[in-house]
C-alpha cells in the first residue's frame, strides 16, 4: 500500500480487497488523465483509495503520470530525548532535500539535513520510511518521494538555512510534538506516528 499526500487528501493505492467495502474506492482502470487526481475530486473525499488486484503495475503506471523527484531528509534526536524540527514557509517541518547524482540516500540525508540546519556532526541511523506527495511546479505536477533515516548528534550551535526558507529551529522533547502535529503537513504526520511506533 502507497500513501500519498496531494493538499491535505491522502490518496491511497492499495491491492487489498478488504478495501473495496469502502464506498470511495476508485479502479484504476476506471481514472482518466482528466480527471485522476482534479481538484474537484480531491475535496469532495476525506480520503481516496485507487485499487488494483497488482500493486506493482498500479505504482508504476500511477508514477509515469508524474515528474518523480527523490529527496531524503531525517528525524534527528539528541541524548536529552529531543527531535529536532524545523520550521518553513509557517509550517512545522523535517529537514530535507533533493537527491543528487551520484548520490545514495544516506549520502543525500545527511547533506540536506546538515545544511539545512548547521550540524558540524551527525549519526546516521537505520532508515525509518518513506511519504509521497504531489504538488505543482511551473505547470508540472511532481511526485516527490521521501527517504527518511533517524540520526542523533548534539548539536547545539545550529543556524537555519534562511535561503531555504527555514526562519527557525528547535528541539522538542520527543514526547511533547503535539505543536508541531496541530501545525505540520500530513505526511510528516504519518512519519511522526511510524517514528514513535519504533522509538517507543
Amino acid at each position: 500500500m502507497y500513501t500519498i499526500f496531494k493538499n491535505d487528501t491522502p490518496i491511497i493505492l492499495t491491492d487489498d480487497v478488504k478495501n473495496l467495502e469502502q464506498n470511495h474506492i476508485v479502479y484504476w482502470k476506471d481514472l482518466s488523465r482528466e480527471n485522476m487526481l482534479d481538484e474537484k475530486t480531491l475535496s469532495a473525499k476525506k480520503e481516496i483509495l485507487i485499487f488494483h488486484h497488482d500493486l506493482k503495475t498500479l505504482w508504476f503506471e500511477f508514477c509515469q503520470h508524474f515528474k518523480v523527484i527523490e529527496a531524503a531528509g531525517g528525524i534527528v534526536r539528541n541524548s536529552g530525548n529531543e527531535l529536532l524540527f524545523i520550521y518553513r514557509f509557517d509550517k512545522w517541518d523535517l529537514p530535507k532535500g533533493k537527491i543528487e547524482p551520484g548520490e545514495s540516500q544516506e549520502m543525500a540525508a545527511i547533506r540536506e539535513v546538515k545544511e539545512e540546519c548547521g550540524f558540524g556532526q551527525i549519526e546516521l541511523g537505520r532508515a525509518l520510511s518513506t511519504t509521497y506527495h504531489i504538488y505543482e511546479e511551473n505547470n508540472k505536477e511532481i511526485l516527490k518521494i521521501t527517504h527518511w533515516f533517524n540520526m542523533y548528534s548534539d548539536d547545539r550551535d545550529l543556524k537555519p538555512q534562511v535561503e531555504e526558507g527555514i526562519t527557525a529551529i528547535r528541539w522538542i522533547k520527543a514526547t511533547d510534538t503535539e505543536l508541531v502535529r496541530h501545525n505540520t503537513y500530513p505526511n510528516i504526520q504519518l512519519l511522526l506516528k511510524a517514528y514513535q511506533a519504533v522509538n517507543q
